[in-house]
């Protein structure tokens, strides 16, 4: 089919032939030598783009007579079954099965994007009734489940080597593929939907599925970076030019085979590690996948309106095995016998917290290492309280903070994820007490002051108010302002040292949020006008709305210095300090029903270090040394009599309980962005694409937190 063979063969057996007659009308038998001629094939033959894209159609024209792709899949469940089998086994071996695995790739996901009505059945994953069956093919189980058991098989009981490393990768491609039907479906998972190797997936056996998710994990950690070259894999065999189903993937198919140039590229993205991407892709992807099931009660006797209505009252996810051994993984130092002398089943899976707390700190500028860290420490409660009682939190602490810091560069719902992940932490008594302990030396990336011999709880104060005030000029985003807030309140009481900058910082948060209140309230004043009555429907109850909004944020700022006053103020002078350098700012609301009683503290505080200076008005002018020496002397003697205690302010997260809305579409923009995986955007129901052509960015593509699902609706703050 337009290339000549470089060597004389038999027409037969060359690639044109081999290849054009897979795609082409003619049925092999299960059983016949084709199969094996085609995945023993070295593929190095080139083909132009016209003619990669006729194969793919004509291959979508015959399937459903040649059921060759179901053919190709028992063959490549066999190729796993013998790679798996044959300890020490030679690269053919593994050469067949990346190449059935390669081929099946490829015009499975062409299939997949080319189904009509989303449904799945035109994959034709079955075999003809008359399809003899050969000896030593055991089908008896559906394909799907066949291969997904062989896929998972190989991926979690083989070692990554580097014979062993290409099939790993093309495994991990072949995992996106399988699933990618979710991409044909809307955010919320339906009855309709028809993912079936995402299914089969699901099904297997819960000591498989723990190895696969320790396998995976493993694979992010270690990050295994093996060479290509000629000799080790011969489907390079022509220096660095692609092979004929290479130019399948890069034009059709539009799916990439391992990424030969982007591997050895010398540029910043060389850095990624593929195989680590993939796999906590397909981890994530795995993990987040509900299937809607129907309740056990008939509905079938009934009208279809009420059968309908019925059927959907009574639905319900199905369990979630992944996710479960995500949530049940444990440290691999410590025994199999937890505290409480309860034996774990020999299943659980076990990891190096220590080296996975390292390489996630090393990775959080990437949007998918983010998902990861939010996915353990909300699900995990092992894990996260190994993060809680590890003494260098900056490992963690400070990548987060220099994303938040370069909050205009990234996503919306990366900032968001990030800010989650803060609160989470500061719901801990005693992290909050760890961050302020541990000094840093410099932070070179904060440009706008010089921060020397900063705490790490001074530096989260400064990037979180920082955060408000980027939020309140950009994104306006009332949930990132809450989850802001709500980490400053868990912190406030443990608060220890803060420095002079975040002390200014916290107030002068408290001056933004008032002036923000002040503009709004006397817009309201002028469009009530003197009626005195808010109109339903009008500006002026749109407005109110908003002010009612800012009135809760004001008072928990104030909230936020009480609770720092009331229970650390001896620990906190450049707080007092910053409090009467600004002190004019709270004047406008001591008569506030609001607010008055909060303000009250804080002018008693106010009151007792005035006194103090006042005291001392012959000492000639007040300096910032000297005003700020007198806090520091007059603070060990404060007693706190008469101030008027509340009761702490505590938030917590709450995850909702279909957090896939959000995480499932969320992943695939990030898998489409990282993996080398694209998908027809016509065909996308998942999430909205641009259909203009426009490619996806650096950073997951131009999306805010309501084009993945109402992220806001995943966030509970409980006081």
């Amino acid at each position: 089919m337009g290339a000549v063979p470089s060597t004389p063969q038999r027409p037969q057996d060359t690639a044109e032939y081999l290849i054009g007659s897979f795609v082409g009308e003619k049925s092999f038998p299960l059983g016949s030598d084709f199969w094996q001629k085609l995945l023993e094939l070295p593929l190095n033959l080139r083909w132009p783009t016209d003619r990669v894209q006729e194969a793919c159609q004509l291959f979508a024209q015959n399937n459903c007579y040649t059921r060759h792709l179901a053919k190709i899949l028992i063959h490549l469940a066999q190729c796993l079954q013998n790679s798996i089998s044959t300890s020490g086994a030679p690269s053919p071996i593994y050469m067949k099965a990346v190449n059935a695995v390669y081929i099946s790739s490829v015009f499975l996901k062409y299939l997949i994007e080319n189904v009509q009505n989303n449904n799945s059945e035109d994959l034709y994953l079955s075999l003809d009734e008359r399809e003899p069956v050969p000896e030593g093919f055991i089908i008896d189980l559906n394909i799907e489940n066949v291969v997904m058991l062989n896929v998972l098989s190989f991926i979690g009981s083989v070692d990554v080597s580097t014979k062993t490393y290409l099939l790993h990768q093309e495994l991990l491609n072949f995992m996106l593929v399988a699933m990618s039907t979710q991409l044909l479906y809307g955010l919320s998972p339906g009855l309709t939907d028809m993912n079936p190797f995402i299914d089969a997936a699901m099904v297997q056996e819960s000591s498989l599925v723990s190895l696969v998710v320790r396998r995976l994990l493993l694979n992010y950690i270690v990050r295994p970076c093996i060479p290509l070259n000629s000799t080790s894999y011969p489907v390079f065999s022509e220096g660095s030019q692609p092979g004929v189903l290479q130019r399948v993937g890069s034009a059709a198919a539009t799916f990439v085979f391992l990424p030969f140039n982007y591997l050895a590229s010398s540029n910043g993205e060389a850095k990624r590690n593929t195989l680590a991407d993939c796999s906590l892709h397909v981890l994530l992807i795995l993990n987040y996948y509900h299937k809607c099931m129907v309740g056990d009660e008939s509905v079938t006797d009934r009208s279809d309106d009420s059968a309908a209505s019925d059927a959907k009252a009574n639905t319900y996810f199905s369990d979630n095995r992944y996710c479960k051994a995500l949530e049940n993984a444990r440290d691999i130092e410590f025994d199999r016998v937890d505290i409480e002398g309860n034996t774990h089943n020999g299943s659980l899976v076990r990891l190096p917290f220590a080296s996975l707390f390292d390489t996630l700190g090393a990775c959080l500028g990437d949007e998918t290492a983010v998902l990861l860290l939010y996915t353990l420490v909300i699900g995990n409660s092992d894990f996260l309280e190994y993060v809680l009682l590890r003494t260098d939190l900056d490992t963690l602490l400070m990548p987060i903070l220099e994303t938040l810091y370069n909050a205009s560069k990234r996503t919306s719902n990366h900032i968001y994820i990030l800010l989650i992940i803060l609160l989470i932490l500061s719901q801990d008594s005693s992290f909050n007490t760890s961050i302020h302990k541990m000094i840093l030396r410099s932070v070179p990336w904060y440009q706008e002051h010089l921060l020397h011999q900063t705490s790490l709880g001074s530096l989260m104060v400064i990037i979180l108010t920082r955060t408000v005030k980027y939020n309140l000029s950009k994104l306006r985003d009332l949930y990132l302002h809450t989850t802001c807030v709500a980490t400053l309140a868990n912190m406030a009481p443990q608060v220890h040292r803060l420095s002079a900058y975040a002390s200014q910082r916290l107030v002068g948060l408290f001056y933004m949020l008032s002036r923000k209140y002040n503009k709004l309230a006397e817009k309201i004043d002028d469009k009530i006008g003197k009626n005195g009555s808010v109109q339903e429907g009008s500006l002026a109850e749109d407005m109110s709305a908003e002010l009612h909004i800012y009135t809760d944020f004001l008072r928990i700022v104030l909230e936020i210095l009480n609770a720092i006053l009331t229970y650390a103020l001896p620990r906190n002078p450049e707080v007092v300090y910053a409090i009467m350098h600004r002190q004019e700012v709270f004047h406008p609301f001591k008569n506030h029903p609001r607010f008055n009683e909060l303000i009250e503290n804080i002018y008693m505080v106010l009151d007792f270090f005035n006194s103090r200076m006042d005291a001392h008005t012959k000492d000639g002018e007040w300096s910032v040394e000297k005003v700020l020496q007198l806090v520091i002397i007059n603070c060990r003697s404060w007693r706190g009599e008469g101030m008027k205690m509340f009761t702490q302010l505590h938030f917590s997260y709450e995850q909702e309980s279909h957090p896939e809305e959000f995480f499932t579409p969320y992943i695939w923009r990030l898998a489409l962005t990282h993996c080398g995986f694209s998908f027809n955007p016509g065909t996308i129901n998942l999430f909205p694409v641009d259909l203009s052509g426009e490619k996806l960015n650096d950073y997951g593509g131009k999306f805010d937190k309501h084009q993945n699902g109402q992220l806001d609706q995943h966030v509970q703050l409980d006081v």
